[in-house]
């Protein structure tokens, strides 16, 4: 949240970053100063930061604040920065408990989403696709409540300020959305592909879509699949993570988008997890690892430049929309490889308590949508009871004789 600094509306600042050098390293003092419209005098206002990016947002900050209702530039902000240029209004009157859970809602999951756009892009689609992507990671009805509400709160200033003619947000309603989201996700085998073949033409016709026909974006395609990996974590895994005597891959950080660009952090739950890599993925593990001449530190999947790869990356760059509708998986996300490898998990008979070590979730609830048993295993099922009441009976005959 920007800092409590009172602006006059529609003044002009005259702002200065001075580098401070010190003992612990450089610092970076801020200041801006304005004419006060009412006294004509000076005042001004100063803050110290230690990154000179860090000093250049809190002027942007400001300067947007200042700017509120009467400059074009806010037609032009980044919800970002009109947003935290607003915070303090549109957060008036909120109890610290509740605010609290908005402000991780807004600094968590709707900046990194879409903190980039212009605030009039932010429309019903936006939303719509911003909230499923946060279903689909398995966000809790309470966050995505908690999220949508501050959300909607900046919009509604912006509304206020004319900057949209109305309010896109909505956070009565969505939970037919959610619900939505979460019958698909009751039934995983429907986002599954069949198996491995699948996976691997699915793999070949990206890299033949993709500029200069880059074989790594189908290797990475065939990690995720085969280990249920999100796109993050296959993103974030070092060499040294990979143990080529046990074959596991120990999954500890993720590559995520802030709002400061890509960043290494830690997992989903922030749990390392422990992950087998079956046969069919360990020469192309064996392959990467040469690649980077067993540099422990270099990274397992990067793209054909050497930068970090992320579900967008992805998508554009191996036209992933076109390819999946020509090969009949016309819904099919970078997400549903993951879906994926925890259907084949289910279906290979790996104990639920051990699946969900695997998938590292949370939740037992969660791990268990991918144990839908098909008709073949009720039929099975059936035989089986059928067998033992046989069994008994025969055994009970013998008893009487």
């Amino acid at each position: 949240m920007v800092e409590r600094i009172d602006l006059p509306v529609g003044i002009e600042l005259w702002c200065d970053i001075e580098c401070r050098p010190g003992a612990t390293g450089d610092g970076y003092r801020a200041r801006v100063r304005w004419r006060d419209p009412q006294t004509g005098k000076r005042p001004s206002k100063s803050e110290t930061f230690k990154t000179l990016p860090e000093a250049e947002a809190w002027i942007d900050r400001l300067k947007a604040k200042a700017a509120i209702g009467v400059s074009p530039v806010t037609l032009t902000s980044t919800l970002e920065v009109y947003g935290e240029s607003v915070m303090d209004l549109a957060m008036r009157g909120l109890e610290r408990k509740t605010l609290d859970p908005y402000m991780s809602g807004w600094r968590k999951r709707v900046v990194p989403t879409v903190g980039h756009l212009a605030v009039p892009m932010i429309t019903n689609g936006v939303v719509d696709r911003a909230v499923n992507g946060w279903i689909a990671d398995e966000c809790g009805r309470s966050t995505v409540k908690n999220t949508l509400a501050v959300w909607a709160r900046v919009m509604e200033q912006a509304k206020r300020d004319e900057l949209v003619d109305r309010n896109p947000v909505e956070v009565k309603g969505w939970q037919k959305q959610y619900q939505l989201v979460e019958d698909e996700l009751d039934d995983p085998r429907s986002m599954a592909l069949a198996d491995y073949a699948a996976l691997s033409r699915l793999a070949d016709a990206l890299v033949e879509r993709s500029a200069g026909r880059f074989a790594g974006w189908g290797k990475v395609v065939k990690f995720m699949g085969c280990t249920a990996a999100r796109i993050g974590e296959a993103s974030g895994c070092r060499v040294r993570d990979i143990d080529t005597k046990t074959w596991m891959w120990l999954v500890r950080r993720q590559t995520t988008t802030t709002s400061g660009g890509l960043v290494d952090k830690n997992t989903k739950g922030k749990r390392a997890r422990l992950v087998p890599l079956i046969e069919e993925v360990r020469p192309l593990v064996l392959e990467q690892i040469d690649r980077v001449d067993q540099d422990p530190d270099a990274r397992l999947f990067t793209g054909p430049r050497g930068g970090r790869i992320t579900t967008a990356v992805l998508r554009d760059a191996t036209h992933w929309d076109d390819v999946v509708a020509k090969q009949g998986y016309e819904h099919l996300r970078r997400h549903d490889l993951r879906h994926t490898g925890l259907t084949w998990m289910a279906n290979a008979g790996i104990p639920v308590h051990v699946l969900r070590l695997i998938a590292g979730h949370g939740s037992l609830d969660t791990t268990q949508r991918y144990l839908h048993p098909n008709h073949d295993q009720f039929t099975d099922a059936g035989n089986l009871l059928s067998a033992y009441l046989q069994r008994t009976e025969q055994v009970g005959l013998k008893v009487v004789s």
